[in-house]
């Protein structure tokens, strides 16, 4: 459908295109109820070797991957003759707080709901460790009394106007892949907590050819919404990580980033419009244009409130042609140190391509030891890269960096963009490792979660997180964490763990670096309190070093700690007075941002503020 000059952001919901979405409305029929991913897709080791089963990746169909037995037996020292199962789906459930009053305008509004223990339990958590970890080895102290289903605006109008009269919490809900804790369900929150699912919300609203732009409700699962506008002949651009199963709502309320954000866009880059519904009313801009000097804009307020001030319903975004080409690369250094130095230059010349990611020592050897077994001369080939690299390049393979590259765009400028920046990798000692390589390293980013699932099994606890860091500090930033990290192993007496990173998006001022932290738990009883002091100092470090808090997974409930810091005692003050304004009964009380006892003195002031009134 297209739609030239559309005079809303709704237009009439039979005329939408509805979508299949990736992710059913019982999502634990597909989905993992305890882990990451598909069902169907999962690291196993059976009959001596690692595989990975289903063949939605290229690395599955029960493919062997024969190095990574002797890769975590070295580094990890992990026992693969004990694995440890988790809990099974819980049969019995706490009863949901009751909330009939609730409950009955949502059949009157003819609004789908369940307080089936299983559909609140899925939906209880995000993807921390300690969510993950909690599902296999204990229980939650709390979870939604009541997940409700609905499929437009107008019914998500009608849900928050339902809350706000009978004092029932509001926490959205996408596809549930948030690393930060910002959907966990308070635990000492009392009254009736609604879990608003918005996967019903996956609709193209409309499309405009003239305009390069189109509208889609908030609940549209990534994949699901590059799969529409390709049909079209267009594409969003927009993958990050958990692209298969986050949603366009959660990548406005998070700020998210995508791997080929140097061509596309952030979110917010990407994002043209949002509407948002408020406990005070809804938030929206009466017209669709590129950009305007109106005052503060107030989608930046939408974007990255983190399910705190409302739910977002419809977003219009930006469209791109299918690029003609897409082509992959990748280059060997010396060391980390050299391709941070070319990366920088890259980002001087605002050279970078679609995605330039740059690996450390550690995280090659790792995606070594994911490597499938070959045919007869996958031997003989290895064997000739080591000397090349060894021999006629003079590099240690206990040093080397790598990085990896993904180009879009016409053939020709395509061509012209690989010699640029093979040329700058050359001045820092880099060389071309060719298109397979790059390829194998950008897919592997999808399949990389699944790890830490079977880490689990076998009694090791892992986790990334992520920060942003100026050119000059980035270097010196991941050698400190690092450290920082091996000195806190050794005072809880850790012997064996893996810390490695990666610098996976960068910018004319700085970049995003991505961590990586897993240590064998065997004989400690609270691993994960123990990653979790541990991620804490790293984060310490992160902020002495003069990093962010976060790139672009946000702040949620783990990392609130530092939000005062970061954004300034008046800068907490005006998410206060925002969260007073558009929330003055504390509706969306997920308690991210700022500690639950600083919500609720926060709410007890707007109380008497709107008593006088």
């Amino acid at each position: 459908m297209s739609e030239s000059q559309p005079s809303s952001a709704c237009l009439d919901p039979d005329a939408a295109i509805a979508v299949h979405s990736a992710i059913p409305k019982h999502r634990q029929h597909l989905l993992k109820w305890n882990g990451w991913g598909y069902k169907d897709s999962r690291f196993e080791y059976t009959n001596g070797t690692l595989i990975f089963t289903g063949d939605r990746y290229p690395i599955g169909g029960s493919v062997s991957l024969p190095y990574f037995k002797e890769y975590v037996e070295k580094y990890l020292g992990v026992d693969l003759d004990n694995r440890r199962e988790g809990n099974p789906l819980p049969q019995h459930y706490p009863d949901p707080v009751p909330c009939s009053e609730f409950t009955s305008q949502l059949a009157q509004h003819r609004i789908e709901f369940s307080q089936a223990g299983e559909d609140r339990l899925v939906r209880c958590h995000g993807q921390t460790l300690h969510d993950i970890h909690t599902l296999r080895a204990g229980s939650f102290k709390r979870i939604p009394d009541v997940v409700v289903f609905p499929t437009s605006h107008q019914q998500v109008v009608q849900v928050v106007q339902a809350a706000s009269e009978s004092d029932v919490v509001v926490i959205p809900y996408g596809g549930g892949t948030s690393v930060s804790g910002a959907s966990t369900c308070p635990e000492n929150e009392t009254r009736p907590i609604a879990l608003l699912d918005t996967s019903q919300m996956n609709k193209l609203l409309w499309f405009n050819k003239e305009n390069l732009t189109a509208c889609f409700e908030a609940g549209i699962v990534g994949q699901d919404l590059e799969r529409v506008v390709r049909k079209l002949g267009y594409t969003v651009g927009h993958e990050p990580d958990s692209y298969e199963f986050s949603t366009l709502g959660g990548w406005v309320a998070t700020r998210a980033s995508g791997m080929k954000k140097n061509l596309y866009g952030n979110i917010e880059d990407i994002v043209v419009k949002v509407r948002m519904v408020t406990a005070q009313g809804v938030l929206d801009k009466n017209v669709t244009i590129p950009r305007m000097s109106c005052g503060p804009d107030f989608d930046h307020i939408v974007l990255g409130s983190e399910g705190t001030l409302g739910v977002v319903t419809e977003v219009v975004i930006k469209l791109r042609p299918i690029p003609e080409v897409k082509k992959y690369g990748s280059l060997v250094f010396p060391d980390f140190e050299s391709g941070i130095k070319c990366l920088r230059e890259i980002a001087k010349h605002r050279l970078q391509p679609a995605s330039i990611r740059l690996i450390d020592n550690e995280q090659f050897v790792f995606g070594q030891a994911l490597k499938p077994a070959g045919g007869p001369l996958t031997h003989l080939s290895g064997a000739l890269q080591k000397a090349y690299i060894t021999k006629f390049k003079g590099m240690s393979l206990e040093k080397i960096a790598i990085v990896t590259l993904l180009f879009e765009g016409n053939a020709k400028d395509v061509k012209r963009h690989e010699q640029q920046i093979l040329g700058i990798a050359m001045k820092y000692g880099g060389f071309s490792a060719g298109s397979t390589n790059g390829e194998k390293g950008y897919i592997l980013t999808f399949v990389i979660a699944y790890i830490r699932d079977l880490a689990l099994e076998y009694s090791v606890v892992a986790e990334s997180f992520e920060t942003s860091v100026a050119w000059d500090r980035c270097e010196i930033l991941c050698t400190n964490v690092k450290n920082r990290i091996r000195k806190e192993c050794a005072k809880h007496s850790i012997k064996h763990y893996l810390i490695s990173c990666r610098v996976t998006q960068s910018y004319d001022a700085g970049a995003c670096v991505y961590f990586y932290f897993g240590f064998n738990h065997t004989g400690f009883s609270s691993p994960v309190h123990i990653y979790e002091t541990i991620e804490a100092q790293a984060r310490d470090e992160i902020l002495a070093c003069g990093g962010s808090i976060s790139h672009h997974h946000g702040v949620g409930k783990i990392r609130s700690r530092w939000y005062p810091q970061t954004v300034s005692e008046v800068g907490v003050a005006l998410y206060r007075a925002t969260k007073r304004q558009l929330d003055p009964k504390n509706i969306f009380a997920a308690g991210n941002f700022l500690p639950l006892e600083e919500t609720e003195k926060n709410v007890c002031e707007s109380q008497k503020l709107i008593s006088k009134l």
